[in-house]
């Protein structure tokens, strides 16, 4: 199941892609957009009306067991399936199939006449494109915001692996914000105090020397006391 991070953040490269926003938006009846359906209408989570509310678009959903209305709006999902996957089945990496998609759109699925309006998709599409919204300027953050402990030692925990913190926050409860693009930030009392880059479990420890500093200090300090009578001798022979 896709969660709500990943359907705001696959609507709006939608958007981007097309260079524009629509002035509606169909769902179905996801638990990231849709809460419940009632006699006075449809009850969408608050997250999606913030998304909605952002780009300026009326959100919609499908009526629930109504297979017209749901087929159409899954029917992409399966043209996708059995057309691009069907071609290309193997990838060097997320990057290299955004860019084969990105190619198979233009040169392929775009070309297509659609069954339904008997139209090329580009052409109908160069024709529709001035409704669109403009984009705003500022982008929706779609990214995860969860909250963390960090241990004595100035670590935290995060999908797998663990990253330092500063010094002046160990023990305490900070929020950490992980966005698609691997960034990930630790927040303290509303301000950003540490970045670092995600890491594969494989890749070690996510260590800023600077963080711990001070507890390095802390652990390699010697204890200093008086000697005493014997350990003087001691020193001398």
């Amino acid at each position: 199941m896709v969660d709500a991070e990943h359907t705001y953040e696959s609507l709006i490269r939608a958007f981007e892609w097309f260079g524009g926003v629509p002035l509606e938006v169909l769902v179905d009846n996801q638990k990231a957009a849709v809460l419940t359906h009632r006699p006075s209408g449809v009850v969408f989570t608050p997250r999606f009306l913030d998304l909605a509310g952002h780009y300026g678009f009326t959100p919609r959903a499908c009526k629930p067991y109504r297979a017209r209305t749901k087929g159409k709006d899954e029917r992409m999902v399966s043209y996708l399936k059995h057309h691009f996957f069907v071609r290309y089945r193997a990838f060097e990496s997320w990057a290299h199939l955004q860019q084969l998609a990105e190619q198979w759109l233009r040169e392929d699925a775009d070309q297509r006449v659609q069954s339904t309006v008997q139209e090329v998709v580009a052409t109908r599409f160069a024709r529709e494109a001035p409704r669109l919204q403009p984009l705003r300027p500022e982008r929706f953050d779609t990214a995860y915001w969860e909250s963390r402990q960090v241990a004595w030692d100035g670590f935290i925990d995060v999908r797998g692996n663990r990253y330092t913190v500063p010094d002046p926050y160990r023990g305490q409860t900070v929020r950490i914000r992980l966005d698609f693009e691997g960034q990930l930030q630790i927040y303290a009392d509303g301000q950003c105090v540490a970045t670092h880059r995600l890491r594969a479990t494989t890749a070690g420890w996510g260590v800023d020397p600077a963080h711990q500093a001070r507890l390095w200090a802390e652990t390699l300090c010697v204890e200093q006391r008086p000697l005493t009578a014997y350990e003087e001798v001691g020193s001398w022979n």
